[in-house]
């Protein structure tokens, strides 16, 4: 049974157990590694953001473990044990009641057989990523690293392998910086519904298996009837989270950290963050290169993540949009985004100083489906061409112009920010800029001149007089001019095959 390091037994009878259990680790000062970073606001702002990550721009997801068994889409573990829903009905004619056959049950389903971290790392590098991250646990409180302190985890069950390990030495291997996320603050409350039972049919009131004490370790005890939030109100699990992320942390010393909510628990929380940061410089000679995501704004403690939206500008804090090929997990007959539609949001996001960090759906088994592999190919193809304009950019005066840019019905995206899907028209520019260079990047194939009015002679940014304009990839002339209104290039020849197409302007020096 997994139980929290600072629980101490007491004989106390009914209630009286629970109240102390509660306060006294509401009460424990909790083990922080030591260094710069104290668990306040004021101490954390010291952050500072590494370079490899401003520079990284485009990372790669596996949003992947046992939930992907049944290949039916996202919160499984939830929603099987919701009566009437599309997964409890699956999950009803596949496996039975959850009362006997439960979540539990799918976990040593997962296998793994066709996973190959290092042939799946290649791919990720050639298409462009410049870091990875692994799932370390999902709502479902199944650990994919090697714990010592829960036994639901990838080394004792399921596949028997340290996913996070191997994935973590694949990265290396690659040379790509490697993240892990965490989504265990959820889960508390995330998994109440494993604690209830039919409502109707034959199996009216009997208790799903979650109410089965001998698995309270996986499916947590039942909470208190006010405690319905995303994030839970109870002390006790606070600190149990707080300790199953610093034993991740602890362990794997990973460059990047993401939570799926804002910063849990408040000064559990920055505790948690300040044990992060000072594990890292401990483990890098002093240097801090760790990168920390929630959702919520950052005022400079960490790296903003917008789940499935982008923000509306330029922020003056290099942050993150998180996003999914498909759905998040493996789903049979989904429909998935094109490589075009990746690229697109891609620029979009680094010409407002974030990263775009895409899952790419993996099937049960581990390995990708022909598709997927499609859409990976297609960005393969457009990075090594205009990477120059990705990697290693910082935003321009402006992050764009077009029709496209923000308008106030704009449909918003799930967490925050705006959707981060766009029908992007030819007119529509982003803008990224490294050295005397800025890069133009037009949204979608030209079907005429390009016009870029933000580059005109009479526009209130265009300081600098032009010395040149080139395509990338291309080695071949441009014709172009400079008017009062707009930088006109004249439509290339030979435009890529690719719908975003990427130009070099040059300023006099």
């Amino acid at each position: 049974m997994k139980k929290h390091p600072l629980f101490k037994p007491v004989l106390l009878c009914g209630s009286l157990i629970v109240a102390f259990t509660i306060n006294t680790l509401a009460q424990e000062p909790l083990s922080i590694n030591s260094g710069k970073f104290k668990p306040t606001d004021e101490s954390l702002k010291q952050y500072q953001y590494p370079g490899w990550f401003r520079d990284a721009k485009l990372g790669f997801w596996a949003h992947w473990g046992p939930q992907a068994v049944p290949r039916q889409g996202d919160w499984y573990a939830k929603n099987l044990y919701i009566q009437g829903s599309h997964q409890n009905k699956y999950h009803v004619e596949h496996y039975g009641t959850p009362s006997k056959f439960g979540y539990k049950d799918i976990i040593p389903l997962w296998k793994a057989e066709k996973w190959d971290p290092e042939k799946l790392m290649a791919l990720y590098k050639k298409a462009g990523a410049k870091y990875f991250v692994s799932m370390g646990s999902h709502h479902d409180n199944f650990f994919l690293w090697d714990s010592k302190i829960h036994r639901w985890n990838a080394v004792k069950m399921g596949p028997h392998k340290d996913v996070v390990g191997l994935w973590q030495k694949a990265a290396k291997n690659q040379g790509l910086k490697f993240g892990v996320s965490e989504h265990l603050a959820a889960s508390y409350t995330w998994y109440q519904s494993a604690h209830s039972a039919d409502t109707g049919g034959m199996y009216k009131g009997v208790p799903y298996d979650g109410n089965d004490p001998q698995y309270a370790d996986l499916y947590h005890t039942k909470a208190a009837p006010d405690d319905k939030g995303w994030l839970t109100t109870n002390p006790e699990w606070m600190k149990e989270w707080y300790a199953d992320v610093k034993e991740l942390v602890d362990t794997y010393h990973p460059d990047l950290l993401y939570s799926d909510s804002k910063l849990p628990f408040d000064e559990i929380g920055r505790s948690m963050l300040a044990n992060f940061y000072n594990g890292n410089m401990a483990f890098h000679n002093g240097k801090l290169d760790a990168v920390y995501n929630c959702k919520e704004p950052s005022s400079g403690k960490w790296a903003q993540d917008v789940e499935r939206g982008v923000l509306d500008s330029i922020s003056p804090f290099p942050w993150q949009t998180d996003t999914s090929i498909g759905d998040w997990y493996y789903r049979t007959g989904q429909k998935y985004r094109t490589g075009n539609e990746v690229i697109q949001m891609l620029v979009d996001i680094v010409s407002k100083n974030g990263n775009l960090l895409i899952n790419i759906v993996q099937t049960p088994e581990g390995d990708l489906e022909p598709d997927v592999l499609n859409i990976v190919q297609q960005i393969a193809d457009w990075t090594p061409v205009n990477g120059e304009g990705i990697y290693g950019t910082r935003p321009w005066k402006i992050y764009g112009e077009g029709p496209s840019t923000i308008k106030a019905n704009q449909k918003k995206g799930h967490f925050g920010g705006l959707s981060d899907v766009s029908a992007y028209q030819p007119t529509d520019i982003r803008f990224t800029t490294k050295g005397n260079d800025l890069y133009a990047f037009c949204m979608a194939t030209p079907v005429s001149d390009i016009s870029i009015k933000s580059l005109g002679k009479s526009a209130k940014y265009a300081d600098k007089a032009i010395a040149s304009v080139t395509m990338l990839g291309s080695t071949k002339k441009l014709d172009w001019k400079q008017t009062d209104d707009a930088l006109v290039i004249t439509k290339p020849a030979d435009l890529p095959a690719w719908q975003v197409t990427g130009f070099k302007v040059s300023f006099k020096k």
